[in-house]
Order: C-alpha cells, then structure tokens, then sequence
C-alpha cells in the first residue's frame, strides 16, 4: 500500500483540474493579450479563473493578481511593500516560525539597511501578542506574519493581529496563508489583511502557480518589469494552464469545504490516537490535537532519528517528512521546532505528518501499524 503524507510538501493534481489544463494547452492556447478571437477567449478564461481565486478568499477578482507560487508571491508582497513604503519608515516585523521565503527576504533586507523585528513563539507556536503590539513604532511599514505554520500547524490569531494595525497609519499586514487556504476559513471581508500569499501546488493544483491578494488601495510596487501584465505588478505572459488548474482547485475547495474540512480533521484525530495508542515515549509538536490546522500533525519520537524513520517508513510505502521541503535536505535543526524550545532529542525525532482528502482510514490505520513496528526496531536497534 502507498500512503502519501506529505501534503504541505506538494500534493497530487486533481483528475478535474488536469482535464482543464489539457483544454487550455490543446484548444484554448491563445496569449490573452492577443487582439483576435484566440485572445479574447483566453482573456476569458483568464478573468474567470481569476474570479474562482477570489471567491474562495472572500475579496474582488481584481485584488487577485498571478505569481509563479508562494515563493514570488511572499516576495512581491514583501519586497514591493517596503521599496513602495521606505519614504514612511523602515521598519518591518516577521516571526520567529516563518517559513524561509519570508525569513530570507527579510534577512536580505537587513543588509540593505532596514530594521526587522522577528517576534518569539509560545511552546506551541503562537505569536506573543504583546510583543508583536510593543514593537509597532512610528517607522514600522510592513508586519509579516504566516496564518498557518508549514511544520507544526499552528494557526495564528489572525484577528486580533489585524487589530494592532489601528496603532499607526500607513502600516500594512501580509499574511503567508500557503499552508492556510482551503484547509481554515479565511475570509478577506471581515478581517483586515492587505496582503495575502497562496501557492496552486499545496491545495491539488499545479505547481508553478500561486496568487497574491492585494487589497484596493495598497501601495505596492513591481518586482519584475517587462509587459505590464497582471495590472503592472507582475509582468511576463501569463501562464494559462497554471492559472486555470488555480482557479479550478480554488473552485472545488469553494464547493467542497466543509465535507473537506470535517474529513481532514477525523483523519487527523485517527492517525494521532492511533500513533499515541500504540507507541509510548512520543511528543506533540505544536499546538493542542484540535487546535492546529486539520491537515498536519507533528509528533517527536523519542530514541528515533526522524531521517532514519522517514527512510524505514518509505521502504513500506509510506511518505512523511522531518520538516519543511524548503530545507528537508539540509542538516540543520528545524528553526520553527528550536523556537518553540524543543530540546535537540526532541527536534532530532520530530516527524511531520501532512494529511489530504484523499488519505482514507485504512491508509492511516495502515501507517500506525508500520510506525510501530518501525520505531519499536529502531529503538531496540540503538540500544545495542
């Protein structure tokens, strides 16, 4: 049996979302800013994928604009906030747990002169909101905060951060909501969020597509030059079939969230009680089991290298990862499980387990048969 659990690392394509790609690359493969018919119908297509976007986040197709994925978007978001700011201040805020398409922008940042405060996690990842709300200062442009952390799920305060921007005026707050975006409610009509990151790739579209919610109004500037696509914010011809398979995922999630949302959230609740049931000696990263986001589960497992366990796990057929895809092949600690004060035994055994609609009971059931006999030999192995 193959059991995929590796969701917030990528996720498979939909069948649907396949089918609308190959409509796109084999009949509708006009350039949409061609003048003829083949650029009309393409241009079509472009604004009802674009409205399918915007009606999963809750804001106007128009405040949706196209990226490569996360990555650029989190850039563009950053980078095009602070270069369309800097005559205001040049102070930014981020945490501690960001993901490294936030983290190393801003440490880039740095050496181009401007101050970043990165602000502490609880022990189960949680922004300290007195901190966040003491930092704010007159110089203070740009406030960078994930909704949804990509290792240990926890889900931000969102609302209550929003609220701390009442403190200055011309202050922007962007949201990395890759790992966030039709796995929690997040609607852009009642909170107050100016910029919002998505990646096509972690919600069963393609990769190499993501979006970048831009409220009306901001003052943002380009990353790249060239055409003038994308409003002028983000020129270069538009990729059809990645933007499509975008807005065809945004739609299924939009119709399916609920039946969505409950599935993840037992397959979650099942593959957690089963792991604490049958192995002893584990650890929960992150916030409390029906806390976090539905789709990731980060669990220690004590005497067990977490490589070692992701090796043993696959030769069964099993995926899971040690953290974030960004940095899994690296062989330094995980920054988000240090700043949530693990100890090196407990970061060294972490696992991370990231769930999808399409996991089943059996294929968890299955996955705490094989995790218990494979952390059973690996410990007895080191104790030789």
């Amino acid at each position: 049996m193959e059991v995929y659990l590796d969701n917030s690392a990528t996720t498979k394509v939909r069948k649907e979302v396949v089918e609308k790609m190959v409509e796109v690359m084999e009949v509708e493969y006009g350039n949409p800013s061609s003048v003829h018919r083949k650029g009309y119908n393409a241009e079509k297509i472009l604004y009802e994928s674009r409205e399918n976007v915007a009606e999963l986040l809750g804001c106007e197709a128009h405040e949706v604009f196209f990226t490569s994925g996360g990555t650029e978007s989190n850039n563009l978001a950053i980078r095009g906030i602070v270069h369309g700011m800097k005559r205001y201040g040049n102070h930014l805020i981020t945490t501690k747990i960001e993901h490294p398409s936030v983290l190393n922008v801003m440490k880039q940042l740095e050496e181009e002169g401007f101050d970043v405060t990165y602000i502490n996690v609880d022990r189960q990842g949680y922004v300290d909101l007195e901190e966040l709300k003491s930092a704010i200062n007159d110089r203070t442009i740009l406030m960078s905060i994930m909704a949804v952390n990509n290792e240990i799920g926890t889900i931000e305060p969102l609302d209550e951060i929003a609220e701390l921007k009442q403190k200055k005026d011309k202050f922007y707050f962007h949201v990395d909501g890759i790992q966030a975006v039709g796995k929690i409610n997040i609607d852009l009509k009642n909170i107050n969020i100016d910029l919002l990151s998505i990646s096509g790739h972690k919600m069963h579209g393609p990769k190499g597509i993501g979006a970048l919610y831009i409220k009306k109004g901001t003052k943002i500037r380009p990353i790249l030059y060239g055409g003038g696509q994308e409003a002028n914010l983000r020129s270069g011809t538009e990729n059809m079939p990645g933007i499509v398979g975008l807005g065809e995922a945004c739609r299924l999630i939009k119709d399916n969230f609920c039946e969505y949302e409950i599935k993840l959230k037992a397959l979650k609740r099942r593959l957690y009680d089963g792991i604490k049931r049958e192995i002893p000696d584990i650890h929960l990263n992150g916030p409390d089991i029906d806390d976090g986001a539905p789709q990731i589960l980060n669990i220690s497992f004590l005497g067990v290298r977490g490589e070692v366990l992701l090796h043993a796990l696959e030769e069964k057929g099993i995926y899971v990862s040690t953290g974030s895809a960004c940095s899994s092949h690296r062989n330094s600690e995980s920054h988000v499980l240090k700043s949530i004060g693990l100890s090196r035994e407990y970061i060294e055994g972490a696992i991370r387990f990231s769930l999808s609609v399409f996991n089943t009971d059996e294929e968890i059931d299955y996955a705490v048969d094989v995790l218990k006999e494979k952390v059973n030999f690996l410990r007895r192995y080191k104790r030789r």
